[in-house]
């Protein structure tokens, strides 16, 4: 491949990527700990991953069960928890911080598809800007004594990489759609 196609194709990687770790965010109907990776924590003055102050188990289906590494961290993981976007409520036993998801009504199960929707709407538009891009950077090719047949070639592959991309998003987005919307 033309290394100034590869150019592009590591930004689409980098889109899709991106992507697909926002999409293990979303709660689906099963506990899973990656609920909590963006959540921080104040550790001595500054904000610090959950993962890195605290084991994260899921015991049960619909449980995650965070164990501090100082039990001193469990009042500040319970309000990162409280202030997230989560909406769950976190009970404590003095040593083990235990979140249990409730079960997702339908209605939440549809918002919560159409949100990934509107996601993969998204990195499908990043991923067609960065082809947007890759094109006009060929048509300026010409003024450097590059053929137009070659200048053709190369916005082929860009819009081949792009037709590939945007097949992995739809197939991730209809992936995460199916376990929402499995009870």
């Amino acid at each position: 491949m033309d290394e100034r196609v590869q150019k592009y194709e590591q930004k689409m990687t980098k889109t899709l990527n991106g992507f697909e770790e926002e999409l293990t965010t979303i709660r689906a109907g099963r506990a899973n700990p990656h609920i909590l990776d963006k959540i921080t924590v104040d550790y001595y003055g500054s904000p610090t991953p959950l993962q890195q102050v605290a084991n994260i188990t899921v015991p049960e289906a619909r449980m995650i069960q965070i164990q501090p590494w100082e039990s001193s961290l469990i009042k500040s993981i319970e309000k990162a928890i409280l202030t997230s976007d989560l909406g769950l409520n976190p009970s404590n036993d003095g040593k083990l911080i235990r979140l249990v998801l409730p079960e997702l009504t339908e209605e939440r199960r549809k918002e919560l598809v159409k949100d990934v929707k509107k996601k993969g709407e998204a990195a499908k538009v990043a991923v067609r800007n960065i082809r947007r891009d890759a094109n006009d950077a060929f048509k300026k090719l010409t003024k450097q004594d590059v053929s137009e047949d070659e200048i053709k070639d190369l916005e082929d592959s860009v819009q081949k990489l792009t037709d590939k991309f945007i097949k992995k998003i739809d197939a991730a987005v209809d992936t995460k759609a199916k376990e929402i919307l499995t009870v």
